[in-house]
């Protein structure tokens, strides 16, 4: 069985917002804002860079360096 919270679509949204859909067709709305404080996320500041936010079958991913855990997604998404 697919766990819930396996990322099938991300859309990059204003605001430092994804729309993520997962695989059970779920849609939630993530805010990363708060997260750009972390210097691992630091670049996503960068609003082009953010914008190319995709997944790789499971997560929401912008490099090899840069991801989102897909539970902590899931949990503290607001759903749509």
């Amino acid at each position: 069985m697919i766990p819930k919270w396996v990322v099938k679509d991300v859309q990059p949204l204003d605001d430092y917002k994804l729309l993520v859909t997962f695989v059970h067709g779920e849609q939630k709305i993530y805010a990363m804002a708060p997260l750009l404080e972390y210097p691992v996320f630091k670049p996503l500041s960068n609003t082009v860079f953010f914008k190319s936010a995709h997944t790789d079958g499971c997560t929401v991913v912008w490099n090899d360096e840069i991801d989102i855990d897909p539970e902590s997604i899931y949990n503290e998404g607001i759903s749509i």
